[in-house]
């Protein structure tokens, strides 16, 4: 699939007689097709190896329409496809449009680069271990980076590193199973070339190369350490010779490089070799200091710029310099005869005081555009009080790497040394750098925070030490105890010793994660000590920190989960105030990852006296920690007792969500709030009571990963989310499932089996379905407990029994459209593990939790009663202004 393809731009493999032929075929096919205005794609196969040696080449499919691969050729070209073919529409001509980059040509002329673009796509396997990695005509990725250099092999690694996956380039980086082994036994391929043992098996490289997954360039790399041919590789991977030849010379370069024993000795020139070959500060630090850290990345940065070693930044111009552009728009290349004789750098210079604001990078599980949303919004924020906005990403998926979001943007990856790099090159003229937002972008950002930091970079919003407070559980501990607050009995472990004697102490089923990560990444509910041990053994090193420990929580079975997002603007002494954006209850109970679970504004469930001192808790832990900006707790109630499960001090995902729910943009004012100014001075006020419901839906990828259980847990696995909204909120939960994709019943067949501790609470679910004619399935247990209700559900078999037609049946042939289960066992090898995968592949609704289930059974009566309707955001909007 093209979103699973590693794409470059321009065309490097065909002549220039070719590419003008599919050129003169592309316009050829809009005309056949009759696109008379807009945007369109067409998708082309090129034969590299015809018989009779004659061009070949055949349309795969054609999109009268703006793509995936517009939104990618605009950012590479700086073209900007969808706003001219949107003007195209409303009747502008081509040669009537200006060229924003240029400002003095029109837009009636096809762009022409002088560099080289990459896009890698971002796949979040690890979220679905039980998946197929195979990459077919059916997309998996879940998103993509973008970068630019002067040559493929540049730009090629840059990309790499963008990635955000502990990868930081081809090779030579933590992750290089061939240092590992060169350094531990001396196997590999040795600095002379001469091939040793080396530990993959032939069969296995072979396989591995000729099977499409998210790994295969490095398997490319291992395959030329082990001595293969590029023809060799080209012909088990299919892909062109040119690339391969490609980093066959980036291993080639490593073989000079491992020839030196220390950084000091290697020479200035190889030095500057490297870095026009893409290779990182970071890469080169694992190589001869052994180790990748803000400590070890610096202290090669220090030796490179002691040499005169820096690069420079060039222009996006859609012309290759043939006319002076005037959008800042800008991305690295290290280009210059010799050290020390760096090319001119293309960075306007400006009195103007500039605020960097850092994205998020590729979109993935976890982070994706809710944080590209507030970053935005800082943008702008920033350019309405007067700032610069300086900003850094490298997703061309994205609103934030738009040429007209900020002041300057650079197309670059966020890693610290590239970052670093920005920050010297805007603030050496002027030195009117103010600072460098982290707190708005995810995970990725905050973890250049403390490098950042160490290079004497000022960093906005909440301390460093605040943020650490939040992640730290000892002191988090110690501060909850200080303040009066109630958390899940807890502890912490560094082995597997430290992890058994916890969690029996603080009794099954336990909670258990990483530090620092984003989207519960490695984070599982353990029943026994076996899951437990068995979870250790692999999520160590998750986090990526070296002394990162294991956090153990009691589980909270069927409690009401919180998520509050809180605007404060506390300076160092304490003084200022927290203001409550919104508070959220999740629809689902606790177990489920707030990424993943629907949630309502206002709270549907709880009552006024538990949200006054949700309130006042969020409020509290905001002048505690000193927050200025944005912070998120997530809180569980149970037993009309609050416990904080979570506080971070940085943007969430819900932070677009509760704007829209409210009409206001808390990123806008947060932003502002970091910058300097007061929420008095900006006129900012709570909105206690919106006045209408806003439900929150999350979508998942399921139908990509076939065999894959849909069961719901710790760990976040929806790419992206919908919001209803209405006055009634069995309406707005209704809009909500219609948007993500969920086409509720409204008659037909049910299938109900849930979990022992759920049967009781299904009772009053199934008297309402079969109230409106619904006929319900059960499976035994369920059914028996229904038929003590008085109730009378048609009885099946489990699918292990072989009797016939059993659920599966029933499915298939249209006879059930919705499926009700909550999970006792995961697992597609399971019977309901086989029943939940069939419902993705067969398109009918499943709920997996009884609360979750209770509220489909509201939004189905909204449903046939057929009164509800829709309106304007800005109409809501008045409604919350009416109910402030």
């Amino acid at each position: 699939h093209t979103g699973d393809s590693i794409t470059v731009a321009p065309v490097l493999t065909l002549t220039d007689k070719e590419y003008q032929a599919l050129r003169d075929a592309a316009l050829a096919v809009m005309r056949a097709v009759g696109v008379e205005t807009g945007g369109s794609n067409v998708q082309f196969a090129v034969n590299p190896n015809p018989a009779d040696g004659k061009f070949e080449m055949v349309v795969v499919e054609m999109n009268p329409r703006v793509s995936r691969s517009s939104a990618l050729a605009s950012k590479a070209t700086g073209f900007p496809i969808a706003k001219i073919a949107a003007q195209l529409a409303v009747g502008y001509t081509l040669d009537e449009l200006r060229n924003d980059i240029t400002g003095t040509t029109s837009a009636c002329f096809e762009p022409t680069i002088d560099y080289v673009v990459t896009k890698i796509p971002r796949w979040t396997f690890e979220k679905f271990p039980e998946a197929d990695e195979t990459l077919t005509t059916q997309m998996k990725s879940v998103g993509e980076v973008m970068s630019i250099g002067r040559t493929f092999k540049e730009s090629f690694q840059k990309a790499i590193r963008s990635l955000d996956v502990k990868r930081f380039g081809l090779g030579l980086d933590k992750n290089d199973k061939w240092l590992a082994s060169m350094r531990s036994g001396g196997t590999g391929r040795t600095a002379d070339g001469q091939p040793i043992e080396w530990p993959i098996a032939e069969d296995k490289l072979i396989r591995k190369l000729s099977v499409p997954s998210q790994g295969r360039i490095y398997y490319i790399r291992y395959a030329l350490k082990s001595g293969m041919t590029v023809d060799e590789i080209s012909k088990h991977t299919r892909i062109d010779p040119f690339f391969i030849d490609q980093m066959a010379q980036l291993v080639e370069f490593e073989d000079e490089l491992t020839a030196y024993e220390s950084l000091e000795a290697l020479p200035a020139e190889t030095l500057a070799d490297a870095k026009r070959l893409g290779f990182s500060d970071a890469q080169i630090a694992n190589l001869y200091l052994g180790s990748i850290s803000d400590e070890t990345i610096l202290m090669v940065r220090r030796l490179r710029e002691a040499r005169g070693i820096k690069p420079v930044f060039k222009l996006v111009d859609t012309c290759a310099a043939e006319f002076e552009a005037v959008t800042p728009y800008y991305y690295s290349t290290y280009e210059f005869a010799s050290p020390g004789g760096n090319a001119e750098s293309e960075v306007r210079e400006s009195d103007t005081e500039k605020v960097v604001i850092l994205g998020g990078g590729p979109n993935r599980i976890g982070q994706g555009i809710e944080f590209d949303y507030c970053c935005v919004h800082a943008s702008l924020a920033a350019r309405e009080i007067g700032y610069e906005s300086v900003m850094i990403n490298c997703n061309p998926e994205t609103v934030s790497t738009d040429y007209d979001t900020s002041d300057m943007l650079f197309f670059e990856p966020l890693t610290l040394e590239d970052t670093l790099n920005i920050i010297e090159a805007i603030n050496a003229p002027s030195g009117k750098v103010k600072g460098a937002i982290v707190q708005l972008g995810g995970q990725t950002p905050l973890n250049l925070a403390h490098g950042l930091n160490r290079a004497g970079v000022p960093l906005l919003g909440t301390s460093l030490d605040s943020i650490d407070l939040a992640e730290d559980r000892e002191r988090f501990d110690a501060m909850l105890e200080e303040l009066g607050l109630e958390r899940p009995a807890s502890g912490i472990a560094r082995s597997i010793e430290d992890a058994v004697r916890i969690a029996g102490k603080i009794g099954y089923p336990v909670l258990v994660r990483p530090s620092y990560v984003l989207g519960g990444r490695g984070m599982e509910i353990c029943s026994d000590e076996s899951a437990l041990k068995r979870y250790v053994a692999t999520a160590v090193d998750v986090s990526g920190l070296d002394d990162a420990p294991i956090l153990i929580d009691q589980f909270l079975d069927s409690a009401t989960e919180v998520d509050v997002d809180v605007v404060a603007d506390f300076a160092p002494d304490g003084t200022g105030k927290a203001m409550v954006c919104g508070v959220m209850e999740h629809i689902e109970q606790a177990g489920v990852h707030s990424g993943d679970s629907s949630c309502t504004i206002p709270p549907w469930s709880l009552g006024a006296g538990v949200v006054d001192r949700v309130r006042t808790t969020a409020r509290k832990l905001a002048e505690r920690l000193r927050v200025r900006g944005l912070m998120n707790v997530q809180m569980a109630i149970k037993d009309d007792r609050v416990f904080i499960i979570e506080v971070n001090p940085r943007a969430s995902r819900t932070v677009p969500f509760v704007g829209k729910a409210k009409h206001t943009s808390w990123a806008s004012t947060a932003s502002k709030v970091m910058m300097g100014l007061s929420l008095d001075e900006l006129g900012a006020a709570e909105i206690n009571q919106p006045g209408v419901y806003a439900v929150k839906e999350s979508v998942f990828p399921f139908s990509r990963f076939p065999g894959v259980d849909v069961i719901l847990g710790p760990e976040m696995r929806s790419t992206g989310e919908v919001m209803g909204i209405d006055v009634s909120l069995p309406v707005a939960v209704l809009k909500a499932a219609m948007a993500a994709g969920m086409m509720l019943p409204k008659e037909g067949g049910v299938f109900l089996s849930v979990r022992e501790g759920d049967k009781h609470d299904v009772v009053p679910i199934a008297r309402s379905l079969m109230a409106m004619g619904f006929t319900v399935y059960a499976t035994q247990g369920t059914a028996k407990v229904l038929t003590r209700h008085g109730l009378q559900p048609r009885v099946l078999e489990k699918l292990s029994s072989g009797t016939r037609p059993n659920v599966l049946d029933l499915m298939t042939d249209g006879k059930i459209q919705l499926v009700i289960n909550t999970p006792t066992k995961s697992g597609f090898g399971t019977d309901e593990g086989i029943i939940r995968s069939a419902t993705v592949r067969l398109s009918i609704p499943i709920i997996t939790t009884v609360t979750g289930a209770q509220a489909a059974v509201d939004a189905i009566q909204a449903l046939r009663a057929g009164d509800w309707g829709v309106a304007a955001l800005q109409d809501y909007a008045a409604e919350v202004a009416a109910g402030t």
